[in-house]
C-alpha cells in the first residue's frame, strides 16, 4: 500500500482541508474538525482541558515542535496562548491544536505521496485519542507530542544537529565570490575568502589563511567534498562553491526536510533491511539495527529518475539475460544498432519476432526500424558484455527497478553517479547477494561461486524476504553523529520544504 491504511484514516479523522480561515475566527477546529468531534463525543464532557498544568503543558509541548523542525504557529500557538485565561473558548482549539500536533508528528506534515507519487512504505501507527486522554489523565501534555518522533538514531542526530544550527543561526558567514575554477597553487582575495570559509568550517586554523592554495588548503578542500558527497579533487567548481556558500538558513531548512521524510517512514525497516539512499549513491545492509557494509551504487539519470518507493527482495538471478526493456530497445538499442549493426552479435544480444522466435540479426535492415514501428524483442545473453552483470537482485514491482551488477564498474570511482536508466547498479553485489542469503542455508559462498561460473541463468530464493527501501535523503548521519550536506541531485528538496512553510487548511 501506498500509505497506511490508519494513517489514511487519520488524514480523514482530522479533517484536512475541511474547514477555512472563518472558522478560526469563530475559534471552532480548522485542521481536525472530525477527530475533535469524535474526541468529545467519546469523552462525554465538553471540557477537557480543566487544569492550567493541563494547558500550560499544551504550550509547552506546541512550543517544542520547533526542535523537530515544524512550526508551531501552525498549531495556532500564540491564538492558544492569547486564551489562556478564556477556560470556554480555548476548550476545542487546544484539543485541535494537539491533534492535528500529533498527526504531524507521527505521520509528517505531508503526505508522501503528494511529494514522492511512488510512495508504499506503510507509516507509524498510534491510537492518538487514547494517548491524548491519557495525556490529560496524568497530567502530562508537555511530553505526549515528543513521543511520536521517530525512534531511530539518525532521527535524534538530525534533531540534535538542528539544534546546533539554530544556535548558529546569526553568524554570519565569508561567502567566497565567483569567478574561475580554483585549484591548487592559485593565489589571491579569492583564495583567501575559500580559506577563511573553511575555518569557519572548522576544516582550517586561522593561521593557514595565506591567500595560496597550498597543500593544507588542498586537503582541506577534499575532506569538505567528502563530507558534502562531491568528487574529492581539490577544484572548488561550480558544485563545490555552492556548497561552500551554503548558509546556515539552506542548512536549517534541509535538515527541516530531511526530519520530515524520517517521519514517512515505519518505526520498523525490518530486522535485516536493505536501504538505498539515492542522494548518497549507497545502499546499506542492516541486521538488528546495525550497519552491516556499505556498497556504492549507480542512480537514474536526471530524465530517468530512480523512484522512491519500498519493497521487498525475493530472490536473485545469477548469470541473468537481460530483456531489454521496450522503451530502452527503442530508445538506446536501436540507433546503437543503426550506427553498427555488428553490436547486436558483439555485444551478446539476441533479437526475437513478436512471437518469441529468434531473428537473425544480420537479414535485418535497421534503417528500415524506426521507434514507432519497433516489432522485435531483444534480449542479452550472459557474459561479460550482459548490461546485468553476474547477478540481479529482485524486488519485483510496477517500476520495473531492482539492484544488479554492471560491466561498467570504472563508474564507481566517481562521487555523483546518476547515470543509470532507474535501476541501481551496485558495487560488489555478489558479496551482498551472499549476505542477503545468508539466512538460506543451501545457498553458501562455494555454491553461489560455483554458479557463477557455470555461466548458467539460476535463481536463488531467499529463505525469508529482506525489505528495501529506496529512499531520497540529502542529509547522512554518520556513527559518530557527523551530519554530511548532500547535493539535492533530483531537486527534490523544494516541494518539501514547501509544503512544511505552508499553513495547514
Amino acid at each position: 500500500m501506498r500509505y497506511s491504511i490508519l494513517s489514511m484514516l487519520c488524514v480523514v479523522l482530522l479533517g484536512v482541508g475541511v474547514a477555512n480561515a472563518q472558522t478560526l475566527k469563530t475559534n471552532q477546529p480548522v485542521l481536525a474538525p472530525v477527530a475533535v468531534e469524535q474526541f468529545y463525543a467519546q469523552t462525554s464532557d465538553s471540557t477537557v482541558w480543566i487544569k492550567d498544568s493541563q494547558y500550560d503543558g499544551l504550550i509547552a509541548a506546541l512550543q517544542g515542535l520547533e526542535a523537530h523542525g515544524l512550526n508551531p504557529e501552525h498549531y495556532h500557538l500564540s491564538r492558544l496562548m492569547a486564551l489562556k485565561d478564556d477556560a470556554g473558548a480555548r476548550d476545542r482549539l487546544a484539543t485541535e491544536a494537539w491533534f492535528s500536533a500529533a498527526a504531524h508528528m507521527l505521520y509528517g506534515k505531508l503526505d508522501p505521496v503528494s511529494v514522492e507519487p511512488d510512495w508504499t512504505a506503510a507509516g507509524r501507527q498510534a491510537d492518538l485519542a487514547a494517548v491524548l486522554k491519557q495525556a490529560l489523565a496524568d497530567d502530562a501534555v508537555a511530553m505526549s507530542l515528543g513521543q511520536f518522533a521517530p525512534m531511530q538514531d539518525e532521527y535524534k542526530a538530525l534533531v540534535a544537529e538542528y539544534a546546533r544550527l539554530k544556535t548558529l543561526a546569526d553568524v554570519p558567514i565569508t561567502p567566497v565570490p565567483e569567478g574561475d575554477v580554483l585549484k591548487p597553487k592559485n593565489t589571491g582575495a579569492r583564495v583567501m575568502a575559500l580559506q577563511t570559509r573553511l575555518v569557519e568550517l572548522g576544516l582550517l586554523e586561522t593561521a593557514d589563511i595565506t591567500g595560496t592554495m597550498d597543500e593544507t588548503t588542498d586537503l582541506a578542500v577534499k575532506t569538505f567534498q567528502g563530507g558534502a558527497g562531491l568528487d574529492e579533487d581539490g577544484v572548488v567548481g561550480a558544485a563545490s562553491l555552492a556548497a561552500l556558500n551554503r548558509g546556515l538558513h539552506v542548512q536549517l531548512d534541509q535538515v527541516r526536510v530531511n526530519l520530515e521524510r524520517w517521519r514517512w517512514l515505519p518505526a520498523d525497516l525490518g530486522r535485516r533491511h536493505l536501504r538505498a539512499n539515492i542522494a548518497d549513491f549507497n545502499v546499506t545492509a542492516w541486521a538488528d539495527g546495525e550497519l552491516q557494509r556499505t556498497h556504492l551504487t549507480i542512480v537514474g539519470k536526471q530524465f530517468r529518475k530512480t523512484p522512491v518507493f519500498s519493497d521487498a527482495i525475493g530472490y536473485a538471478v545469477f548469470n541473468p539475460w537481460w530483456e531489454t526493456p521496450n522503451s530502452l530497445a527503442r530508445r538506446d538499442k536501436l540507433p546503437t544498432f543503426q550506427r553498427d549493426p555488428g553490436a547486436v552479435e558483439r555485444l551478446g544480444f539476441q533479437i526475437l519476432d513478436r512471437s518469441g522466435t529468434q531473428v537473425n540479426a544480420s537479414t535485418i535492415d535497421w534503417n528500415e526500424v524506426s521507434a514507432s514501428n519497433f516489432p522485435y524483442r531483444i534480449r542479452q545473453k550472459p557474459g561479460a558484455q550482459n548490461a546485468l552483470g553476474q547477478v540481479k537482485i529482485m524486488f519485483p514491482n510496477q517500476h520495473n527497478v531492482y539492484l544488479h551488477d554492471t560491466p561498467t564498474r570504472g563508474l564507481f570511482a566517481q562521487r555523483q553517479r546518476a547515470f543509470s536508466s532507474g535501476c541501481l547498479r551496485t558495487q560488489d553485489p555478489i558479496d551482498l547477494t551472499a549476505w542477503l542469503l545468508e539466512e538460506t542455508p543451501e545457498w553458501t559462498r562455494e555454491r553461489i561461486d560455483s554458479v557463477l561460473a557455470g555461466g548458467k541463468e539460476t535463481r536463488a530464493n531467499l529463505a525469508s524476504k529482506v525489505p528495501v527501501h529506496i529512499l531520497y535523503f540529502t542529509n547522512v548521519s554518520e556513527q559518530d553523529g557527523f551530519i554530511r550536506y548532500l547535493d539535492d541531485i533530483y531537486q527534490r528538496d523544494q516541494a518539501v520544504l514547501n509544503g512544511l512553510r505552508a499553513q495547514p487548511r
